[in-house]
């Protein structure tokens, strides 16, 4: 029986969340018209704290709501995580789309006891130079580590062995994880998997909001807040991620 549970952490994303649901529905579909054996999703909303209708937009489309009041994103995937009953565990922003292909892809993925674990990998929902040029800055990173964004999952029991998030990272809490999970694989000789032709489409709203090249002129912003002191660091942080909407 394939069971994978994928949990979406959301503030305030009444606006984006009825579109992501959407497209897991015909991801769903699809994964049940190919799968050969009974196929089971659940499906998790951490509500982070929302003053919106994230929470009654998710209960009406049959998602499990999970209040979680810790204002914090790895806080929010860990309440999701928490009840969690899938063998596969995944993770997906609430401002994305799903390729309708991914819970094939995750599923032919995982059958293989040396995948560790995987990402789908994530494209934008609209393109400018600014943007272009800010996605090939990050793809240096993505080729050396072999981290990727998008769908992430692993296996729950993995996850749970490990603890889970770090719940004292305000950011960077994936990555945390991520090198924490690789390791245990090595000692396994399983390896992380970067999917092909399943990306989600994640939106453009940082970029909406700060600006197309805002990435290149709040960088030198990041590095004099982390040089001043850990609370200018941690006020920007808030300001860019934790603010808004």
């Amino acid at each position: 029986m394939s069971y994978l549970t994928l949990v979406i952490p959301a503030w305030n994303e009444a606006t984006c969340l009825p579109v992501l649901l959407d497209s897991i529905d015909v991801a769903r579909q699809r994964w049940l018209a190919v799968t050969s054996a009974a196929a089971q999703l659940q499906l998790i909303v951490a509500d982070n704290g929302s003053t919106d209708a994230t929470a009654s937009i998710a209960a009406a489309r049959g998602c499990l709501v999970v209040p979680v009041a810790k204002r914090v994103i790895s806080a929010a995937r860990n309440g999701g995580a928490a009840l969690a009953e899938g063998e596969i565990l995944a993770f997906v922003d609430a401002d994305s789309r799903i390729h309708p292909d991914t819970f094939i892809a995750i599923e032919r993925a995982m059958r293989d006891p040396r995948t560790l674990g995987g990402a789908t990998g994530v494209t934008m929902e609209r393109w400018s130079p600014g943007i272009a040029l800010t996605y090939a800055s990050m793809l240096p990173m993505v080729w050396l580590t072999g981290f990727d964004t998008g769908v992430v999952f692993w296996r729950r029991a993995d996850f749970v062995s490990l603890g889970g998030f770090d719940e004292s990272r305000t950011v960077a809490e994936d990555v945390d994880f991520l090198l924490r999970l690789r390791r245990l694989g090595r000692q396994r000789r399983q390896r992380w998997r970067r999917l092909r032709g399943a990306k989600a489409i994640t939106s453009a709203r940082k970029f909406d909001r700060f600006g197309d090249w805002h990435y290149f002129a709040r960088l030198p912003a990041l590095l004099w807040a982390l040089l001043r002191s850990r609370g200018q660091l941690e006020a920007f942080i808030r300001r860019y991620w934790y603010e808004g909407r």
